[in-house]
């Protein structure tokens, strides 16, 4: 018979938060610390307790003498592993992201920790991370073509919290430099942390550290790793190990030790968003960590994006930029061309591949030098864009500035076009710009232009790349490579694109989104850097209105000045990030209940509810006759204290979930995408 348990001699009671991901009981329970687990139950490691009835995981966060709880207190059932995964510096991380974006402690925690994995704490990760392989030491020369660059990385070598929004050169890698600062501060002790789109990325920063570093040097964390090595992997950047960290989204809660430097690249994309509650993104993760941990920040990209030019103006940032003779020298000849103005110039070949005749030949001379052609075309799959039917002009409400849809009011009448945000109707649409009143859906494919190109370069090696093939690296070659945003392949050995295209330019900037022009001038930028200098030939036509503002920042290359602007109109508009805004997707009544119940900063602005974005639904299962249909509800707030709208949301989830309202609720703060 086993000897009853007592309660451990000293601190006897654990305060843990089990990890039940439900809001009401995202808070601390007492436990009784038993003797024979005095020496494994410390604060930070993963315990199994005891709760309603059934045994569940759990986080010890701290030992006391006193309890809380006024009744009698079950015994831990057991220390899942000695091994503390959750130290000090990753609970007030959780902590405040959990307030950012209002949610539940416990699903950032599922982000945070991976899974355990038993056989992985047998592996050996006592060897100092200098003893692991040969170290070289790494060139920095790079940084010296920007201005303020050599100071900026004396700063972060000496321990700083410096943070910059660095804009890369066109032609220029951003993985080399980035090696080797981190590989420097790896070397002198430090902690770095990296964190890219995918795994394209990591594949590409890896071997860029590899020129300095030994490979078992760098840790690599992505989705693609197993459920062993993933852990194992954790507990070597645990254990002071894993001193130099690359990966995807997740990565950006390493517990690295000593973190000096950390770095997002390309934050705009939207893979750096966790797609599971509460969506954490990557940057808010590494700026959150810079501010704690006192790290120095890297947000580096070919583009910007309005919340990285915002860290800049609010002074949390500075510019990291190179001057405008270096820019002369790096980058290729950019010229825009409308698709229309040029048609009576047009030859036969060119009038086939829907070409003006300057991008025809522009690709002509770079195929006849023997280089690859990067045609880059919109991106399969977009929602048909609503826009005007003369000009392209996207459709937007005039009350809210919202994205307009074609919505039948009543079956067998003409559909109306409709505010997705606000609801508003608007029966009588003009368009701002040149005062037509037609509309048109318009949306473009990929395999078409493979097609009309074929026809026009006759002979020429044309290949795609795209959708579920695309592909990394293609021959410096004569031929022409047509691809999506995102998805431009390398050219083999550092080389470059003889010339680029970029086509229906319209689809993009038209597409029903804040964030269209945004997204516009980071990928046009993403395909103009991969082509090589004026002064070898490089050519890149953009098949759009020099008129408009966003082509002629991208023909001046001025990305900090295209990020200005948008975040100038975003503040006009009040758009995030000018404003903090959370989408709530509910059902019926109780949405509308959830969002009476928040109590909202002063000025807040309460938009819908409307119909979910087309392509978006629920997560859960409901009768639609007892709860209603699914909608969503805009909530608009000034910029004030950076947590203020999230906790304000996450008291009032925790009080929705202890009332046992189980009806399906979705919070989004600060989206990408807001409908």
């Amino acid at each position: 018979m086993a000897s009853p348990r007592v309660p451990a001699s000293s601190l006897p009671v654990a305060r843990v938060l089990p990890l039940l991901g439900i809001a009401h009981l995202d808070r601390p329970f007492d436990y009784l610390v038993p003797s024979d687990l005095d020496e494994e139950a410390q604060p930070g490691v993963k315990v199994r307790i005891r709760f309603s009835g059934r045994l569940v995981d759990g986080i010890l966060l701290e030992r006391t003498e006193q309890q809380e709880h006024s009744g009698s207190l079950r015994y831990l059932d057991r220390v899942i592993s000695p091994w503390v995964v959750y130290p000090e510096r990753t609970a007030n991380l959780v902590e405040a992201l959990a307030d950012r974006y209002g949610g539940v402690r416990s699903d950032i925690i599922r982000a945070a920790i991976p899974s355990r994995h038993a056989s992985a704490e047998d592996s050996d990760i006592s060897t100092p991370w200098a003893e692991l392989g040969s170290l070289t030491e790494p060139d920095l020369s790079a940084w010296s073509s920007y201005r303020f660059g050599p100071s900026f990385v004396d700063s972060v070598l000496a321990g700083a919290p410096a943070r910059a929004a660095w804009q890369v050169l066109p032609g220029e890698s951003w993985a080399e430099p980035i090696a080797a600062l981190a590989a420097k501060v790896a070397i002198d002790g430090g902690g770095a942390l990296i964190v890219v789109p995918d795994q394209r990325d990591v594949d590409v920063l890896e071997r860029a550290l590899r020129t300095w570093v030994a490979a078992r040097h760098i840790t690599t964390l992505t989705a693609a790793l197993g459920p062993q090595a993933r852990y194992r992997r954790f507990l070597s950047v645990l254990a002071g190990q894993g001193r130099l960290v690359i990966g995807t989204r997740s990565a950006a809660f390493a517990p690295v030790q000593d973190l000096r430097l950390a770095v997002i690249v390309h934050d705009g994309d939207d893979n750096l968003v966790d797609p599971r509650a509460p969506y954490p993104h990557a940057r808010e993760v590494l700026t959150t960590r810079s501010v704690q941990e006192g790290c120095a920040f890297i947000s580096a990209g070919w583009s910007r994006t309005a919340e990285t030019q915002l860290l800049v103006e609010a002074g949390w940032a500075h510019d990291l930029v190179a001057p405008r003779e270096v820019l002369r020298q790096t980058a290729p000849w950019i010229r825009a061309v409308g698709d229309s103005d040029f048609e009576l110039q047009r030859d036969p070949r060119a009038r086939q591949a829907r070409l003006p005749k300057i991008a025809f030949e522009a690709m002509r001379a770079a195929i006849d030098r023997d280089r690859a052609v990067l045609v880059q075309v919109p991106r399969k799959g977009y929602i048909p864009v609503l826009a005007c039917g003369s000009c392209r002009t996207p459709a937007r409400c005039r009350a809210c500035n919202g994205p307009l849809e074609l919505r039948e009011s009543q079956p067998g009448r003409p559909a109306i076009p409709t505010c997705r945000w606000c609801g508003r109707p608007d029966t009588h649409y003009t368009c701002p710009e040149c005062g037509s009143t037609a509309l048109r859906a318009v949306v473009l494919g990929a395999g078409r232009t493979a097609e009309e190109l074929g026809s026009a370069f006759p002979g020429v090696p044309i290949m795609i790349s795209g959708g579920n093939r695309v592909l990394d690296e293609v021959r410096d070659r004569g031929s022409i490579v047509i691809s999506t945003p995102g998805a431009e392949p390398r050219i083999a050995e550092n080389g470059h694109f003889g010339a680029a295209v970029l086509v229906d330019t319209w689809a993009l900037l038209g597409r029903q989104d804040v964030r269209a022009t945004e997204k516009a001038f980071d990928s046009w930028c993403h395909a103009a850097a991969r082509v090589e200098p004026a002064e070898r030939g490089g050519q890149v036509v953009v098949v759009a209105d020099n008129a408009l503002i966003v082509v002629q920042d991208f023909l001046s290359w001025d990305p900090v000045g295209a990020a200005s602007r948008e975040l100038r109109q975003r503040r006009e508009a009040r758009f995030p990030p000018a404003v903090h805004m959370a989408a709530i997707d509910g059902v019926g009544s109780a949405l509308s209940e959830f969002v009476r119940s928040v109590s909202l900063p002063e000025g807040t602005e309460i938009l819908g509810p409307v119909d979910l974005p087309p392509g978006v639904t629920l997560p859960g299962e409901w009768d639609a006759a007892v709860h209603g249909e699914a909608q969503r509800v805009l909530v608009r707030c000034p910029l004030g204290p950076r947590s203020e709208l999230g906790q304000a949301l996450r008291s009032a989830r925790s009080a929705r979930s202890a009332r046992k309202n189980d009806s399906p609720l979705r919070i989004q703060v600060d989206p990408l995408r807001i409908g």
